[in-house]
């Protein structure tokens, strides 16, 4: 991924400097469980753990003349503990084990470490979301169902729903990660031809992973797919969250906005730009979680007991959507943490229609009152349409129907155009989310 879009913590996992260190963490641990039953000498193990060492520089050497990086990488630390008068040790580096036993364990170390700074970014959003819905817990605006005036709503109710689903995020994601947090160390088609189970399983503990029960000669990619299409509905929640401000910022509505500080700049030609830039970058870079989660299901079908098909495509996939997805839920934390947010232009635009939006409590009002259901919407309908098409205010032309007048006290009538008699329940939905 490129630095733009990368927080330094997030992309200091995926840097071949600590891929490599991983992959030394699995050799040492593997090395310490077979010198405890007398595979190997318990100096070899020690040697491993205590003095092997690497330059990726060295690495990238070799395997540009050997096409394979798990060689590579073996021939270097075995180099680096010859030089220090170590040899007979080195040979018991990699003892056992074939190239995916070290790269899926050690890739699992990694994604471990990546998901805790996700899980610390969706910690911190559903915080900002949990405030800032609480402090518009009440604040009226328009419910609007295909981009049209539907019902009245509040603007903690919005915050609310993506609180909510954000915490369906976290639940999905939890259940991925620790569903990725496995190893395998039982060889070329996981038959345990040279380990045995309960070596790989006290591996696995040392390196805070559990066992997979079943494997090949790499992990099955189900459990990365999961992974990465938990991911990607996480963007897809930010996504949906972006749209929402940026339909809200539109010149039309101004109900909210970006926060736009003193010396930025909206626009190089037209200086009273104020521009969603960052909801758009946010919807944009949720198309490549998308995608990454296509690539993420073509790498479940693999050749027998393994293919390489699926490697390039995760050393693209995993970093990216990891590094994105750190990013893009700070953006957002950040997004709606600042959100400047304007009540009265919700107000105006609530009552912008003339009382249209009531037409659904008038219709019921009049069932109540004893119209039959079928006559009063055609009444109501009729009004609705004519004040829509010849912009009348809706609530006095309804006013004026003796049909309606005539089960409607003023009184009544007034109660139908009440907004808040329909806002009621709004502490029983917070209620219901938040508890207590």
């Amino acid at each position: 991924m490129i630095d733009r879009y990368t927080r330094p913590a997030m992309g200091r996992i995926w840097t071949e400097e600590n891929k490599y260190r991983c992959w030394l963490q699995v050799e040492s641990a593997a090395s310490a469980v077979l010198a405890e039953d007398g595979v190997i000498p318990a100096a070899a193990a020690k040697a491993i753990e205590e003095k092997g060492s690497f330059s990726v520089a060295r690495i990238q050497e070799i395997e540009a003349e050997v096409k394979h990086d798990v060689i590579a990488f073996t021939t270097a630390v075995s180099e680096s503990l010859k030089q220090q008068g170590l040899g007979e040790e080195s040979r018991w580096l990699h003892y056992g084990l074939t190239s995916n036993d070290i790269v899926d364990t050690a890739q699992a170390l990694q994604i471990k470490e990546a998901s805790s700074h996700i899980r610390n970014g969706l910690e911190a959003l559903l915080e900002v979301l949990k405030r800032r819905a609480l402090e518009f817990k009440h604040t009226p605006t328009i419910g609007r169902t295909h981009g049209i005036h539907a019902e009245p709503t509040t603007f903690g109710l919005k915050l609310l729903n993506w609180y909510a689903e954000t915490q369906r995020d976290l639940a999905r994601f939890d259940a991925a990660a620790e569903d990725m947090r496995v190893g395998k160390l039982s060889g070329a088609v996981g038959t345990f031809g040279h380990l045995k189970p309960e070596h790989e399983e006290r591996i696995c503990a040392r390196l805070g992973l559990r066992p997979d029960p079943i494997a090949t000669q790499v992990i099955q990619r189900d459990r990365h797919a999961a992974y990465i299409s938990a991911i990607a509905i996480i963007g897809s929640t930010l996504d949906k969250i972006a749209v929402e401000v940026r339909h809200l910022q539109r010149t039309e509505v101004r109900e909210a906005q970006e926060y736009f500080s003193e010396k930025q700049k909206g626009s190089s030609a037209m200086p009273h730009k104020k521009n969603p830039i960052t909801s758009e970058q946010i919807s944009g870079l949720a198309r490549v979680l998308r995608g990454n989660a296509q690539a993420a299901f073509e790498n479940v079908a693999l050749w027998h007991e393994r293919d390489i098909s699926h490697s390039s495509v995760e050393r693209v996939i995993f970093p990216d959507s990891t590094i994105l997805t750190d990013y893009l839920l700070a953006k957002t934390t950040d997004l709606i943490n600042r959100l400047l947010v304007y009540p009265e232009r919700m107000k105006k635009n609530l009552e912008s229609t003339g009382g249209l939006i009531f037409s659904g409590q008038l219709l019921l009002d009049l069932a109540e009152a004893g119209m039959l259901r079928e006559d009063a919407y055609r009444l109501v309908q009729s009004h609705a349409m004519r004040s829509w098409k010849e912009d009348l205010i809706f609530r006095d032309e309804v006013a004026k129907d003796e049909r309606i007048k005539s089960l409607l006290s003023p009184e009544k009538l007034a109660k139908t155009f009440d907004y808040t008699r329909q806002l009621g329940n709004v502490d029983a939905i917070f209620k219901r989310v938040l508890g207590e």
